[in-house]
């Protein structure tokens, strides 16, 4: 008798849906890079290879881990796990 697919794990889901969003944010830190490239290429023809290199990893870098970061902090939330770490109400000792 053939078994049903189990129901993928919240976890998983949540993990998956970051590498997608992920691969996203790679291509457009990829490009945000280049363009800073380009800019800084553009604005002084006497610049060392070296440092156009030293702008891309560090404008590509930048922007990955701020975004990358952020849709952590998104992916977190809607995940619930906020809501369990955080108490919902506060006892407090005036009820004697």
């Amino acid at each position: 008798m053939p078994r049903p697919d189990p129901l993928p794990s919240p976890r998983n889901s949540t993990v998956r849906a970051f590498l997608r969003i992920l691969k996203w944010l790679g291509l457009l830190a990829i490009v945000i890079a280049a363009l800073a490239v380009y800019l800084v290429a553009r604005g002084d023809k006497t610049v060392d290879a070296s440092f156009l290199v030293a702008v891309a990893l560090g404008v590509g870098l930048t922007v990955l881990l701020g975004t990358g970061l952020m849709v952590l902090t998104f992916l977190s939330s809607r995940s619930g796990h906020d809501e369990q770490v955080s108490p919902t109400h506060i006892e407090s000792d005036d009820d004697e």
